[in-house]
């Protein structure tokens, strides 16, 4: 009997790009080629029409209205919460927090959970490549509550030293906030690992997963995280909403982040009743456009296929890797065996700005710095680096225009 072996269809890069609009614009009379998606991806052109749809046909305050428009927006913004329970795996719907971001998640929970649990003497374990969004926010509840801050170490590759981690844990472990993959090393960190050791000591877990959301499969459950968030606007969705996920017992514990309406179920002057999850952590008028677009976000996400443009990116990265080190004085910063599409690199005695703006004159936009992880690049000895992150819609030919660019840079500043 001879097998028949259907082959997937390879995504189609040069197709999706016509959708999104902005990649049809030049940069200083060149062809725009975009590689800063670790810091916002660009947007298809529906999400760009869900938002003008909402505006254009049903703007309305969500929740409180029994008009149509109300009931629609309300109907729509409340789809959304169900694709990302759907996204992540969640297991019901209330245990989605919608929030402005990464940021706010990570915050939301230092400032409940960790008020009400963080003692003098504690300890919180974060790692050397967190952003400081993931850094500042336990500072200042360990300044605040007399708890201490410890920091799992990495390699000179840029992976966590667990040995060191599972050192580092103790019956003083109340937290463990870690990033699930580095924005500034595309490492990806062993959280199923992390997970398991954390909760041996009865710690929980604080997963950021701003970077992972767009390029890994995400299941909380069998991850068993007992916090994760990650933010719309780098999976193809717009800016200012974000997803803190929480298992139900944790989130029913915690008191309420902000005042106001929505996240009441009574109020007198002598006493306020709480409203029920999710809408206790969500005061006031929520932002209904970029909610609504989000789930169109995840619809093109979905449509596209997450593993062709996970296979995509490995590609891209691949490619990228091995002719980024072809250039003389080039060195990659970040060389973890898991790894999603991004490279950062330096080059010697030139500075990451320097190249960064030469770049930007030929229509390359990559970013350039600390890139919020200023502890990380303590670590490594450097005042930073170029970062080319990369998305579904980038291309090899991309890279090369990049290789290129990056010879010219060295030549001019040599």
């Amino acid at each position: 009997m001879i097998e028949t072996v259907t082959m997937e269809k390879k995504l189609d890069a040069y197709s999706i790009r016509k959708q999104f609009p902005v990649l049809n614009r030049e940069v200083k009379g060149k062809p725009l080629i975009y590689l800063d998606n670790a810091a916002t991806s660009q947007k298809p052109q529906m999400v760009i029409d869900a938002l003008v749809n909402y505006y254009s046909n049903y703007n309305a305050n969500i929740h409180r209205g029994i008009h149509t428009l109300a009931e629609e927006a309300t109907l729509a913004f409340e789809n959304t919460r169900d694709a990302v329970q759907q996204f992540i795996n969640a297991e019901l719907r209330k245990q989605i927090i919608f929030t402005r971001g990464t940021t706010e998640g990570i915050n939301l929970v230092a400032y409940t959970w960790g008020r009400q649990n963080i003692k003098a003497g504690d300890e919180i374990l974060i790692s050397v490549m967190e952003h400081h969004s993931n850094i500042v926010p336990w500072q200042i509840l360990c300044e605040q509550n007399g708890a201490t801050l410890k920091i799992i170490p990495i390699s000179d590759e840029g992976e966590l030293l667990m040995d060191e981690y599972e050192k580092l844990l103790s019956d003083k472990t109340k937290l463990v906030s870690i990033v699930h993959v580095s924005n500034s090393l595309g490492t990806i960190n062993p959280v199923k690992q992390i997970i398991d050791a954390a909760h041996k000591t009865d710690a929980i877990v604080f997963v950021d997963g701003a970077q992972s959301a767009v390029h890994l499969d995400i299941d909380v459950q069998e991850m068993d995280c007992d916090f994760f968030a990650f933010s719309a606007h780098k999976l193809y969705g717009p800016t200012g909403i974000g997803i803190l996920y929480g298992k139900k017992h944790l989130l029913e514990s915690m008191p309420p982040f902000q005042g106001g309406g929505e996240m009441i179920k009574e109020v007198t002057f002598e006493k306020t009743t709480y409203n029920e999850l999710p809408y206790k952590f969500e005061a006031g008028t929520p932002n209904i456009a970029d909610t609504i677009a989000f789930k169109t976000a995840l619809d093109f996400i979905h449509q596209t296929g997450k593993e062709k443009m996970s296979r995509h990116e490995k590609e891209l990265l691949a490619y990228a890797t091995i002719q980024l080190e072809l250039i003389p004085g080039l060195k990659i910063i970040g060389k973890a065996r898991e790894k999603i599409s991004v490279v950062s690199f330096v080059i010697d005695e030139l500075h990451p700005q320097d190249i960064g703006t030469l770049l930007d004159n030929w229509g390359i936009a990559v970013r350039t710095g600390y890139h919020c992880t200023q502890p990380l690049m303590n670590r490594f000895g450097i005042a930073g680096t170029v970062r080319a992150s990369f998305a579904v819609y980038n291309t090899k030919e991309e890279i090369d225009e990049l290789v290129l660019g990056l010879q010219k840079a060295i030549k001019m500043l040599s």
